[in-house]
């Protein structure tokens, strides 16, 4: 049991032993710190062999009996700056407020600088060396300007004293991140003098810059005017020119126009009188068809039927003529042979003719025989014929066919009577 409770000890007093070496060996450096480990020697960046090493915003185990710790801020540092009695390049003193923001410088080779030199000093000490460094550049760069240049380009001025402050601040290992001029003043009233002649220059200027923009706008107002009127004349000349433009393009227009329609009318009275020539001439192709088909053609064909038919007329004619000439040759021959009776007998021939003739205009009668006979004022062979009818009805006895009988067996007698019939069909 006491074994064990010794144990116990040893092990609550090995590990309170290493806390409290945890506490005193291990650091941790915040972001806006640097730890300096004194004791160690190495190379730097620049070649230079230090005796020490840093760490930034980590964590490191310090080597016991060996290294040394030390803590250097990196923060902001505010340095109010006056300067008074500060004699300009013309001699005038001026005094000069302003303010500064500075720091230590956190990367190499410049934190070197500020270890070697700053290193161990307070932030009230490191604040007087830069606040005696400002000052002391301040002075230097307002003896090489005028007043007037220090008043009126406060960033000229501001600049010249940052490139004369640099170099110094950067030596002491700082680092000057912005710097303001509050106010420059000075007490025997200079700069008040040249504030009222500049505002007496001002208000010249003012005044002549008031005229001359006065006058600057008459003649711009008068040249606007001038400018106006030529312009309205241009666009009056231009909008007549185009008038008179538009006006000829309208005529030229309207020529071609009146032309373009004179042409078509033309061309479509010379399509009509062509059409109608051709609707005439069609017509005069049809009338001659119609002529042809209607009148010539049957004037043609009648004519050759009436040729023809002359022809056949005047070939039957001339046959008729010839037979009725070989009748009247064979009649003559008869009449020759019958002698006296050769009339009397050629009238009873005709006889049959004649009643044919009186039957036919008489229709639905039936007719055995007619005979007129004028007795009384006829000549002899009209008495025989008058006794002969009416001996044949009173007697029946037809002396006509007996005669014939006779005559057929007895040659004819020659006529001797100058009107004897030309017909004998």
């Amino acid at each position: 049991m006491g074994l064990i409770f010794s144990l116990l000890v040893v092990m609550f007093g090995a590990t309170g032993s290493l806390i409290l070496v945890i506490r005193n060996l291990y650091y941790i450096c915040q972001p806006s710190e640097v730890l300096i480990f004194a004791g160690d020697r190495r190379v730097v960046s620049d070649g230079r062999r230090v005796g020490y090493r840093l760490v930034k915003g980590g964590s490191s185990i310090r080597k016991p009996l060996l290294e040394k710790t030390f803590r250097m801020e990196l923060t902001n540092m505010i340095i109010e700056l006056r300067v008074t009695n500060a004699y300009s390049k013309g001699g005038i003193p001026l005094n000069v407020d302003g303010v500064a923001n500075i720091k230590i410088a956190g990367e190499e080779p410049a934190i070197h600088n500020a270890i070697e030199r700053l290193l161990g000093k307070s932030r009230e000490e490191i604040e007087k060396i830069a606040r005696e460094t400002l000052e002391g550049n301040l002075r230097g760069v307002l003896a090489s300007l005028t007043p007037e240049q220090v008043n009126e380009d406060k960033m000229a001025f501001v600049q010249n004293l940052l490139d004369e402050a640099d170099d110094d601040l950067a030596q002491l290992g700082l680092i000057l991140d912005n710097l303001q001029i509050q106010n420059i003043s000075d007490d025997v009233g200079y700069l008040n003098s040249i504030g009222r002649k500049q505002r007496a220059d001002l208000l010249r200027d003012a005044r002549i810059a008031e005229a001359e923009a006065k006058a600057q706008s008459a003649l711009q107002s008068a040249e606007n005017l001038r400018r106006t009127s030529l312009r309205q004349i241009e666009a009056k000349i231009a909008t007549t020119r185009a008038e008179a433009e538009r006006r000829l393009q309208n005529a030229l227009s309207q020529r071609q126009a009146t032309i373009s329609e004179a042409e078509a009318e033309i061309a479509a009275e010379v399509a009509r009188t062509e059409a109608a020539l051709a609707v005439q001439r069609e017509r005069r192709n049809q009338v001659e068809q119609q002529l042809q088909a209607d009148v010539i053609a049957p004037a043609a064909a009648a004519c050759q039927q009436a040729q023809a038919q002359a022809k056949g007329e005047a070939a039957s004619i001339i046959e008729d003529g010839r037979a009725r000439a070989e009748g009247l040759r064979a009649l003559a021959t008869t009449w020759q042979v019958a002698g006296d009776n050769a009339r009397d007998i050629f009238l009873f021939q005709k006889l049959e003719a004649l009643l044919a003739n009186l039957v036919d205009t008489i229709p639905n009668v039936a007719v055995d025989k007619v005979t007129v006979i004028d007795a009384s004022g006829g000549t002899n062979a009209t008495k025989i014929a008058a006794f002969l009818a009416q001996l044949k009805e009173s007697t029946g006895l037809d002396l006509s066919q007996t005669i014939q009988s006779l005559g057929a067996n007895s040659p004819p007698a020659r006529p001797t009577d100058s009107t004897a019939p030309t017909d004998l069909s």
